[in-house]
């Protein structure tokens, strides 16, 4: 019960915040709801049953916590199957679970389908959830190499700025996969896995003219893609390999705008074994004002978009 209601029930009063009309009465073991609207009732009612489940698993309470059960109780979801879902043990010896449904279907897709699409903006995941799974594989001997890949493409620089030569210029971009690793590995057996090539961290152009045999692959920021690119990534693929692509389709930077990433669902539609998860502002793990700012943005282009069909 300590744990339930949280220091100076500071948790029970964030459940009473977020449900005004229902009323929470705590005796001893027990939790008693009442309130006039049903189905407010039977959330809160839910929302202790699912926070007890969480306690009994290991899973300690606190305020992000809160604020994703929230969410998934009040869309009808099951936080202590989401939150509890380990998809590894990291270096450290923390567990890595999705922690938004989202999440959890982006991780549950990748396991089921040779080809995975993480779709969605930054914070939510899709990378670092996607290296995870790749070392959980290699792990557990159902691939032999992880290949880690994204397209050299500057946010307003340009490579030659850089000093050293080619590979020393694209390793910045690459610098995100790196950390993901890091988190999951300890940087001494990241660095032997590099050395032996089992990991295996290159720029999309290296991909040319290769078959991908059973390799976990990953190509990260596939928005900076063109479509030609994209066409050539997607037909490496081999025998015994799994693949995940992920991508914010509002920070494309290439010239003209054309993403390869831009409507390949409707050109790949119907395909076995490939699956496209798009993730949104309630995925997004990091600092709450992350969420925030996505949502802000999303906001102003839903209404841009409204504006250019109301123009037509």
């Amino acid at each position: 019960m300590a744990a339930l209601v949280g220091p100076r029930d500071q948790f029970l009063r964030r459940v009473e915040q977020e449900f005004p009309t229902v009323a929470i009465r705590v005796r001893g073991n027990e939790v008693r709801v009442s309130g006039e609207e049903t189905s407010h009732v039977t959330n809160v009612s839910r929302l202790f049953e699912e926070l007890v489940t969480l306690i009994q698993n290991g899973q300690q309470l606190d305020d992000n916590t809160l604020d994703r059960v929230f969410t998934m109780v009040k869309s009808n979801e099951r936080p202590s199957e989401i939150l509890t879902h380990q998809v590894l043990r990291n270096a450290k010896g923390r567990q890595v679970k999705p922690k938004t449904a989202g999440q959890k279907r982006y991780v549950d897709a990748i396991a089921k389908n040779v080809i995975t699409f993480g779709i969605g903006p930054a914070g939510t995941g899709k990378s670092w959830l996607a290296v995870a799974m790749a070392v959980r594989a290699l792990q557990a001997k159902e691939v032999e190499r992880i290949i880690l890949t994204r397209p050299a493409v500057e946010a307003g620089e340009r490579l030659g700025f850089l000093p050293g030569d080619l590979m020393a210029k694209i390793d910045p971009y690459l610098r995100p996969l790196y950390d993901a690793l890091y988190d999951m590995l300890d940087m001494e057996g990241v660095q032997r896995l590099i050395e032996k090539q089992v990991i295996e961290v290159a720029p999309l152009a290296f991909m040319r003219g290769r078959t991908l045999n059973s390799s976990f692959i990953i190509l990260d920021e596939a928005q900076n893609t063109t479509p030609e690119q994209m066409k050539m990534f997607l037909t490496r693929i081999g025998f015994g390999s799994r693949v995940v692509i992920t991508g914010d389709v509002t920070q494309v930077d290439i010239a003209g705008n054309k993403s390869g990433l831009l409507s390949l669902e409707e050109t790949l539609a119907g395909i076995d074994n490939l699956a496209f998860v798009k993730l949104g502002s309630a995925d997004v793990v990091r600092h709450k004002i992350v969420a925030d700012i996505v949502q802000a943005y999303e906001r102003r282009d839903a209404a841009a978009e409204a504006k250019r069909e109301a123009q037509r």
